[in-house]
């Protein structure tokens, strides 16, 4: 079994992550985030398959996040979701994808569902 990890080094639950599928003999394709950020398409593909609306896998602490005034209820999901183009730091991290299925790891334990 091979899982994409949506990675991020410096944050110390993303490496915990990692560090819990490797240790259970999973095959892990990381990518970094912030040094390839995703696409639209990429997003919207996430969204499903997390069963998340973007509001709720954006990092609310982020200074992009009131620079660009993402708490308005106005703002669509493709304002999200743009905005998460724009800003890769605004993903929530790290996030575990498998072809059907993708969980956030917070707790890191949560990947563990797609085992």
């Amino acid at each position: 079994m091979t899982i994409t990890l949506y990675h991020n080094p410096q944050c110390s639950k993303s490496r915990q992550t990692l560090t819990l599928l490797q240790e259970n003999g999973v095959d892990v394709l990381i990518i970094d985030y912030l040094k390839t950020p995703l696409t639209l398409a990429e997003l919207e593909a996430l969204a499903q398959k997390l069963h998340l609306e973007p509001r709720q896998f954006l990092r609310h602490g982020e200074t992009e996040y009131q620079t660009e005034n993402l708490a308005n209820e106005n703002l669509t999901r493709q304002d999200l979701l743009q905005a998460i183009v724009k800003h890769p730091r605004l993903l929530e991290r790290p996030i575990a994808v498998t072809k059907t299925k993708a969980v956030i790891g917070r707790p890191p334990e949560n990947v563990l569902a797609l085992l």
